[in-house]
């Protein structure tokens, strides 16, 4: 813990636990908050001067991050936060040393003389603002809340964390935000810790993932993009996880330990599930029995478990119709839904109409599909035909959020204004639809779920 943070606990009267020999804080104060002037030598009273130079380090505990490189400017205008701001041809990354915990963001973007398109993502890539575009001498504030999880569980122990996951930003103590885009800028943020924010944990697996590395995304790092202030996406899907194995690596246990009445827990298993091994579960037996598992524990601690069926894989038959690879498992889902009276959000019947309006081949877009030489060290061509790209996700979220929608959630009125009705028979166009590429962009091989 650093010398930032530490000063901000004692301040805020943190209850300090150590857990397997690792200092963790967990804040009991609801009023944490820093505030960040971009560019300024002299900032407004009670905000910290941020300049090219102000590099994260463990005993500063905030500043650009990830080897990020800008340029600051100060203008001197009349109004203190819009007049210096940082700014690069390039993303660039800014970090805060932060307990655990939900934080509302209130960031200002644009800069003084060039028009400037600004994509804001938190921790591993997920989606809060996409291409806010701001003109010379313009500048526009947005907020949102971002989710901020330590692997160490306040009860003790901590989830067993994959190879993968062990520098993963999702894991770390710290909040971090990216700024990508054309000219991506930004003048001031403030950050605040709340209590009373409502969090919707997500448990699943790959198709849900936050994923890290580029061409491959989820819908659950994309469903934060759809929610006003006051709603925490806390994404605790993993790779390859059954519900048997998320129990198993304490993930669940780590959900329980946080979630409180108001929240949400979505759940979405399969494509592991149905797959022979040691966690291999049947459909209408044991996967059953594990669902009702995870929605007890969260009705128990006041939180309301909505259902939510796994999406098909691509896969078409000779008459251009998905053909189903999942077995009984979606039924099995909707069976539970009914009978434990939860609300399920089918985004297995919604998968396939959104497949089938694009086509055998044009759906290909929506995926992970991509000839050699698409991306640097791409060597081989990549065909996963169970993992979306940032298209794909995105539409799956419109998905997800239209469940929403028709459940009649007390979510939906954290919904984003002017969204407009999504019918997944009718997709957005892919060519009228962009996102500016992540910089760690590594080839690997394809994913197991």
């Amino acid at each position: 813990m650093n010398r930032f943070v530490a000063a901000a606990l004692l301040r805020w009267s943190v209850t300090f636990f150590v857990l397997g020999g690792i200092s963790t804080a967990f804040a009991a104060s609801a009023t944490p908050a820093f505030k960040f002037d971009f560019g300024s030598r002299k900032p407004p009273r009670g905000h910290t001067s941020i300049l090219a130079d102000s590099v994260y380090t463990e005993r500063r505990g905030y500043g650009f991050d990830l080897a990020s490189s800008v340029e600051c400017f100060n203008r001197g205008g009349k109004k203190a936060l819009d007049s210096g701001y940082c700014s690069s041809d390039h993303v660039f990354f800014f970090s805060v040393a932060v307990p655990e915990g939900n934080y509302n963001v209130t960031v200002t973007l644009g800069n003084a003389t060039s028009e400037s398109v600004t994509t804001v993502k938190a921790e591993a890539r997920r989606l809060m603002l996409d291409e806010i575009r701001t003109a010379p001498e313009k500048f526009a504030t947005y907020s949102f809340t971002v989710n901020v999880r330590y692997p160490e569980i306040q009860s003790g122990g901590q989830v067993r964390l994959k190879p993968r996951e062990l520098n993963n930003l999702d894991w770390d103590h710290k909040l971090t935000l990216e700024f990508i885009g054309t000219r991506p800028s930004v003048d001031a943020f403030e950050i605040t810790k709340v209590d009373n924010a409502v969090t919707v944990y997500l448990a699943g697996d790959s198709t849900v993932v936050d994923q890290d590395k580029e061409p491959w995304c989820a819908w659950g790092q994309m469903l934060p993009r759809f929610f006003k202030r006051g709603v925490a996406i806390a994404n605790h899907a993993e790779s390859g996880e059954t519900l048997m194995a998320f129990m198993g690596e304490k993930r669940l246990d780590k959900i329980m330990s946080t979630i409180k009445a108001g929240d949400y827990l979505f759940i979405q298993f399969t494509h592991n599930d149905q797959k022979p091994g040691r966690n291999h579960v049947d459909a209408f037996t044991g996967y059953k029995q594990y669902l009702k598992l995870f929605m007890d524990d969260a009705r128990n601690k006041g939180a309301t478990p909505v259902l939510v069926t796994s999406m098909n894989r691509r896969n078409f038959d000779k008459d251009g119709k998905v053909v189903n690879t999942l077995g009984d498992y979606p039924q099995a889902m909707r069976q539970e839904a009914a009978q434990e009276h939860v609300a399920l959000i089918d985004l297995n019947a919604m998968s396939k109409e959104f497949y089938e309006a694009l086509g055998p081949e044009n759906s290909k877009k929506a995926f992970v599909q991509y000839p050699a030489g698409t991306f640097p060290g791409q060597t081989a061509e990549l065909k996963d035909n169970t993992h979306f790209n940032d298209y794909g996700a995105y539409e799956l979220a419109k998905c997800i959020v239209k469940g929403i929608e028709e459940n009649k959630l007390g979510l939906a009125k954290f919904l984003v204004s002017a969204l407009a009705p999504f019918n997944p028979s009718h997709p957005d166009p892919r060519e009228d639809w962009s996102l500016p590429v992540d910089p760690f962009i590594t080839i690997v091989k394809p994913l197991g779920n």
